[in-house]
């Protein structure tokens, strides 16, 4: 994606992610479409309770909520080999080395791109092909499964305020086809300039594309629910306003009554945003409860 792909129409630039962000669908995707993917396709019935707890805690309740599915599923399988009643269920994590060796080297952590290794090494390497196998299943499920998930109250609102005054991009590590989708289900694309999906690299790549160098760095926001968020709008230098999880409502309609008017005032930095990134920062956790307490967390 280049910055020319879109026209410029005013002197302000609104990032906002989309799943977990502007739709309440995080839980549904990964709760009835990762997880049963993940225990389906990486052989995990024996420790099936275990495993949802891990991917729970790795992609919706900890730091790295929303990381892209192939750093997640290194991070889950590895939280769970540590877990006491995994072991003693037998569980051995395999050996992801090549896996993490791709994520290393690829261009885009995509299924396309997992897809074109695989085909380039003759489909030898199995866990690349599991990894792939689990991916489409995904894939799968989420088209099947995810449709109809609201976006939360005060989002279109937010939409319009924002777009008064500043270009808005989704920037998103969904594939690009889901997001249009769910975008245009509730009829909210047409106050987007342009849709970053997986397909176009990182979101910090796709902020810095946007951007083009075509305006001031306090006049970029990134909007987002994930500390992979936050890192994007960090590595660009520009602003970033959190949509905090299970805090999403009052979120949304800050941004309508004070974020959006802060930014074009361009007060929202220094105080305002800290302020923000305190109660963002409290939200998340650091380390899995069973690790404090030793006892499963049913959820």
């Amino acid at each position: 994606m280049s910055a020319e792909l879109f026209e410029k129409k005013h002197d302000f630039l609104v990032c906002i992610d989309s799943d977990g962000c502007v739709f309440d669908n995080m839980e549904l995707k990964h709760k009835e479409c990762f997880c049963p993917a993940t225990v389906n396709v990486w052989n995990l019935q024996s420790v099936s309770r275990y495993a949802r707890e891990a991917a729970d805690f790795v992609n919706l309740y900890s730091t790295t909520r929303g990381v892209n599915r192939y750093p997640g599923i290194i991070r889950t399988l590895k939280l769970l080999a540590d877990r006491k009643e995994a072991k003693e269920r037998g569980f051995v994590c395999p050996d992801l080395s090549s896996l993490e060796r791709w994520i290393e080297t690829t261009p885009a952590l995509s299924i396309s791109a997992l897809e074109k290794t695989c085909e380039e090494n003759g489909h030898s390497d199995p866990i690349l092909e599991q990894t792939l196998a689990w991916s489409k299943e995904v894939d799968r499920n989420v088209a099947h499964i995810v449709r109809g998930a609201a976006h939360f109250p005060h989002v279109e609102e937010a939409l319009k305020a924002f777009g008064e005054y500043a270009d808005i991009v989704i920037v998103s590590a969904t594939p690009k086809e889901a997001i249009v989708r769910e975008w245009e289900e509730h009829d909210l694309l047409k106050y987007v300039s342009y849709v970053c999906g997986q397909e176009d690299g990182s979101k910090a790549a796709c902020i810095k594309n946007a951007d083009g160098g075509r305006y001031e760095k306090d006049h970029i926001l990134m909007i987002g629910d994930a500390p992979g968020d936050f890192r994007a709008a960090e590595d660009n230098g520009v602003l970033f306003y959190p949509i905090i999880p299970n805090q999403e409502t009052g979120s949304w309609l800050k941004a309508v009554l004070q974020t959006a008017g802060q930014l074009k005032a361009e007060t929202y930095k220094g105080k305002a945003m800290e302020e923000a990134m305190a109660a963002f920062n409290k939200a998340l956790l650091t380390e899995p409860e069973w690790t404090k307490t030793g006892e499963t967390r049913l959820a």
